[in-house]
């Protein structure tokens, strides 16, 4: 079986790979940078045995001890936004697992807070609501304010002489745990009160390079209009790319140059697997996290990175270029998920600096946009024959399936196939809107990102002062009597008028292409 093992001298035993990188150790998900127990200096070494089973079907093999064990995904730490796109003055609702939550601002403790995001008195969504002057979450239905912990603070229609009914347990909010952690505000969906103490047990996955200041750090966002494990699935398939994103990534390149791709699943297990690549290695932590650290570009001579023996000495930071991909799925509701993506890398850093945030999620938007109808397409045609036969349906016979079989096999033996909501769901996926309104870029992203919406107000406001300064070109000419003004100098306004106006139509079609709606026809590319 595919496996790792560590080769230390006898001072001490460390942890095993595995241990460092599961989500119950809090790990630093970093191939390349390891805590060391505190004990005696320890030579490390990584030796990595892959023998798959055949030379081209996907294969994977896991411990029995675990085979009975079933994934709990409402004891799991979900993300709900990035920090930088959050304004903390107003309430933000989330939905996440089909439980809908509000997110806000406690400047009393310089906290985010996570409540239910239902008053106790109507029912209405909190999320809707207002932070008052006195740092309190504050229902605009009825004006009930509620303080950090949950607790009613104010009922205005209680008299001042009368019970206090604010304090009431019924008068409390379910106050969720939550944490700030690599920029992202994450939360534990249970607020049953010994889970006050959850983050002394249990933490996210922590990221090193998120936090480190000689990397990029740039985040985005999207609300996906298919499902979690359709979005985790297309994530670890290398393969479509030169296809589904022809001429968007890597180039126009002949679409018939797809090349077999090679990878060994080494862990597999109720905590996620690990992967051996062509490229580097991929690690799936569920239920959220999935992400691709490729063979940093080092220096021969300090020794290299091999599948077939040991790993000398690591060379220094200052030798390694690191780049990884970052993809934070979550689960919404069946047949709609939300991403967050991080792509750190501690080279070219300068790019980040010049060139604005909305700029780069342009792209970014676009390849999500060129695969989006299939995969909304094909989720149907899934929930059609059942999530618990998808490897009987699909015909996968090549290792550049390796992860997706990984993931679907981990799915099935977890958790029965699909993601578990509780009671809340049926199954049922919501039907195929329009186009237009499927691949909305607007309300799914733009409205959510502190950089686009910004761009999004100031490229309107240009337009709107292309069409004005157009206009009051034209009408000073219609204005001026003949002879007042050079022919020259008449024609030359004119002229700069018509280029302002053909200059906001140009905007406008921007805007609208880049933030609202962008189509991608794959006959046509």
């Amino acid at each position: 079986m595919a496996g790792i093992n560590l080769i230390t001298t006898p001072h001490t035993k460390p942890p095993s790979f595995h241990q460092w990188c599961t989500p119950h150790q809090n790990p630093p998900l970093s191939f390349f940078s390891f805590t060391k127990p505190k004990s005696k200096p320890t030579t490390l070494h990584l030796l990595y045995c892959t023998k798959p089973n055949s030379p081209t079907t996907p294969s994977l093999s896991s411990h029995n001890s675990d085979r009975d064990l079933q994934f709990d995904w409402f004891t799991q730490w979900y993300p709900l936004a990035v920090v930088c796109d959050l304004d903390e003055r107003v309430p933000h609702g989330r939905r996440v697992l089909g439980m809908d939550v509000v997110l806000w601002w406690d400047k009393n403790e310089g906290e985010w807070r996570v409540f239910e995001d239902r008053c106790p008195h109507r029912l209405a969504p909190l999320s809707e609501g207002r932070i008052d002057g006195w740092g309190r979450l504050q229902c605009v239905y009825h004006g009930w304010c509620f303080g950090g912990d949950g607790g009613c603070r104010f009922v205005p229609q209680a008299p001042t002489d009368g019970p206090p009914v604010h304090t009431s347990k019924k008068a409390c909010v379910a106050s969720y745990p939550c944490i700030v952690q690599n920029g992202i505000v994450w939360f534990w969906p249970n607020a049953d009160p010994p889970n006050k103490a959850i983050l002394s047990k249990k933490k996210p996955a922590y990221i090193l390079e998120l936090d480190d200041p000689s990397f990029t750090r740039s985040m985005g966002t999207r609300e996906i209009p298919y499902g979690y494990e359709v979005l985790i699935e297309n994530l670890m398939d290398p393969a479509h790319v030169p296809y589904a994103h022809y001429g968007i990534m890597g180039g126009k390149a002949d679409r018939e140059g797809g090349k077999p791709l090679n990878f060994d699943v080494q862990t597999h297990d109720i905590n996620g697997f690990l992967a051996k690549g062509e490229l580097g290695m991929s690690k799936f932590i569920p239920p959220c996290v999935f992400y691709v650290y490729p063979h940093p570009v080092e220096d021969q001579s300090n020794g290299s990175f091999s599948s077939s023996g040991p790993i000398k000495e690591l060379p220094t930071q200052q030798t390694q270029r690191k780049f990884l991909l970052i993809f934070i799925c979550i689960p919404v509701s069946p047949g709609k998920s939300r991403l967050i993506w991080a792509f750190p890398r501690n080279f070219a850093v300068w790019i980040d600096q010049i060139v604005p945030r909305w700029m780069f999620h342009v792209g970014q938007n676009l390849i999500l946009d060129s695969d989006l109808y299939l995969l909304h397409v094909e989720e149907h045609k899934i929930k059609e024959i059942g999530p618990s036969n998808w490897q009987k349906a699909c015909y996968v016979p090549t290792k550049s399936d390796t992860l997706v079989v990984a993931y679907r096999k981990w799915l099935k033996k977890y958790s029965g196939g699909q993601v578990d909501w509780g009671r809340k769901f049926d199954g049922s996926l919501p039907p195929t809107p329009p186009r237009e309104v499927l691949m909305d870029r607007y309300w799914s992203h733009v409205v959510n990102c502190s950089s686009c919406s910004v761009a999004y107000k100031g490229l309107n406001a240009l337009e709107v002062v292309l069409q004005v300064a157009s206009v009051g070109l034209i009408g000073l000419v219609v204005a001026t009597k003949h002879g007042t003004i050079s022919v020259t100098t008449r024609n030359t306004v004119i002229v700069t008028a018509v280029l302002l106006f053909a200059a906001s139509r140009w905007l406008s079609h921007f805007v609208f292409k880049n933030f609202h709606y962008h189509d991608y026809n794959h006959a046509l590319k």
